[in-house]
């Protein structure tokens, strides 16, 4: 590795995917992120296609399965990942 730089992690790349709003971000890369951030993933009955999750004090989320994501869902995933990490290191 070369001296002086940093390599990211996966999860530090799907983050700043999500900040950056990448148009190529799937479902899984966001589910992975809300059950991360302490959301719990609902498979929908009946066979519809759109997944729920749900935490504690914190608003409901529905996405739905498929590709490409639209960026309606991708900016939703980014808000909330502002606000936890805001919540995880607030200014010091």
């Amino acid at each position: 590795m070369l001296e002086g730089v940093i390599e990211l992690s996966q999860w530090d790349k799907l983050i700043d995917c999500v900040l950056k709003k990448d148009k190529n971000l799937r479902f899984d890369e966001l589910a992975k992120i809300l059950r991360k951030v302490g959301y719990s993933q609902h498979q929908p009955k009946g066979g519809g296609s759109h997944y729920i999750f749900r935490a504690k004090g914190l608003p409901t989320v529905s996405i739905p399965k498929g590709s490409p994501i639209n960026k309606v869902y991708i900016e939703l995933v980014r808000e909330i990942v502002i606000n936890y990490l805001d919540e995880v290191s607030p200014d010091e």
